[in-house]
């Protein structure tokens, strides 16, 4: 029997409103992958631009860091109080840096408090957990600050090592959906707080990395600095400002800042950098101190891919005169990008005679700036925009000539094991790496 015409238009109906209906859903669904698309590339956008910049231009040289006005001003660009009578103790590498940590953890009586941007899993990182945890039975309170990205390779049984021991352990910005406005704001400080009268910081993360002398490529270069003395309890007060944003924990009274007493002859102002809410305190602080070289300036970074106002900062320093030395890694480093983000901004500096070095045996990873005989400062900060506008960072300033020669020795040391580049050589460069330099300087914000 022949179907009926009715019955056959009936199904051609359905099944064109079937079609219909599904058009209409997967438009609804392109719509949703586009409005999806395009809010994940604005949060990406918002997180990869840096905040507005309120420092346009460099800071003028009125005086020398040798004239007193020079810490006044100093205290008032970076609200970072001066404290006298501070000891600092430089400590050289890992062989040198874990061993006084460590002792200092073992030796505590009420508090420790730890915050750092790297802590891996390992020797290193098992010999802190272990030690920590012994403190926390021992009925010492205990605080761990671990940056959430720079912790990621750590293995979760030292975590329950150390909490299972009453260790209060917190990941820094851990990333959520409702957190992704701030995913590229980090803590990058180093600190060790112990008792409130004893205090670390410096370039090295809890990582088998750092272990050794520098003697190959094993063996990260790298220098920490023991503190004592009244400066302590700006240290303290920098942890205690991310823990109450990471833990919702206030931390006072004298378990945390007992009452300061002389340690040593040392003037000293710990600087820092906080983020997302902006802070031009470790750029003005880095730059000021550029401007008050009369003699010589000393940089040695790990990362060092500065700015234009940074660059006209050191050029304004060459122009007058200023000897400028600045070492950095080689092709050991650790991060290739940076390395060649920051080549492609060399030939300016040579050309001005800036001198630089790229040091040979291993990574080199210190924060260091020293400003003619009289100042140095050090701490987590690098010359670049991560750590001077996304990261919170914290620097400490120390004022002295013999600490300052100190600092310049050990520099000078590092020279010695470093190779000088000239600009023939920078110039000489192949082309492929003169492109690839250029590609990688187009990430400067976030290198």
């Amino acid at each position: 029997m022949r179907p009926s015409i009715f019955g056959t238009r009936s199904a051609i109906r359905k099944a064109v409103a079937a079609r219909t209906k599904l058009g209409r859903w997967l438009d609804k669904l392109k719509y949703l992958a586009v409005a999806i698309t395009a809010g994940l590339v604005t949060l990406a956008a918002i997180n990869l631009m840096p905040n507005p910049r309120a420092l346009r231009t460099i800071v003028p040289h009125v005086f020398d860091a040798e004239d007193p006005a020079f810490a006044r001003s100093m205290s008032s660009y970076s609200n970072g109080q001066m404290f006298d009578a501070n000891a600092v103790q430089t400590l050289v590498n890992g062989d040198e840096i874990f061993p006084a940590m460590l002792r200092a953890i073992h030796a505590a009586h009420s508090s420790i408090d730890m915050e750092t941007y790297i802590y891996w899993s390992g020797t290193v990182g098992y010999d802190f957990a272990m030690a920590l945890a012994a403190k926390a039975r021992d009925g010492v309170e205990v605080r761990v600050l671990v940056d959430w990205v720079g912790s990621l390779p750590f293995d979760e049984d030292l975590i329950h090592v150390m909490t299972s021991a009453g260790v209060r352990f917190q990941r820094y910005r851990p990333v959520h959906w409702y957190t992704m406005d701030r995913v590229n704001n980090r803590t990058h400080r180093k600190l060790l707080i112990v008792d409130g009268k004893i205090a670390f910081t410096g370039g090295v993360g809890i990582a088998d990395n750092w272990l050794g002398d520098a003697r190959n490529p094993n063996e990260w270069r790298d220098t920490h600095y023991q503190v004592e003395g009244p400066a302590v309890s700006a240290f303290q007060a920098a942890f205690a400002e991310n823990w109450l944003e990471a833990a919702g924990e206030t931390l006072q009274g004298e378990k945390f800042y007992p009452p300061s007493e002389p340690a040593g002859s040392l003037s000293a102002q710990l600087t820092l950098a906080s983020q997302p809410n902006g802070s031009e305190d470790m750029e003005l602080m880095m730059l000021a101190a550029m401007a008050a070289a009369k003699d010589h300036l000393r940089i040695g970074m790990a990362y060092f891919v500065p700015d234009d106002i940074a660059i006209l900062q050191i050029l304004d320093a060459r122009k007058r005169g200023v000897a400028v030395d600045v070492i950095v890694p080689n092709s050991l480093t650790d991060v290739p990008i940076v390395r060649k983000g920051s080549r492609y901004f060399w030939g300016e500096l040579l050309k001005a005679g800036v001198r630089i070095h790229e040091f040979q045996p291993t990574m080199y990873h210190p924060k260091l700036l020293i400003v003619d005989d009289v100042w140095a400062s050090f701490g987590s900060a690098n010359l670049d925009e991560r750590s001077l506008r996304l990261n919170d960072e914290a620097n400490l300033n120390i004022y002295g000539k013999d600490f300052a020669q100190t600092q310049i020795d050990l520099f000078n040391q590092d020279l010695g094991r470093s190779r000088q580049i000239s600009l023939e050589e920078w110039q000489a460069r192949p082309w492929t790496e003169k492109v690839t330099d250029w590609l990688s300087s187009r990430l400067r914000s976030q290198l």
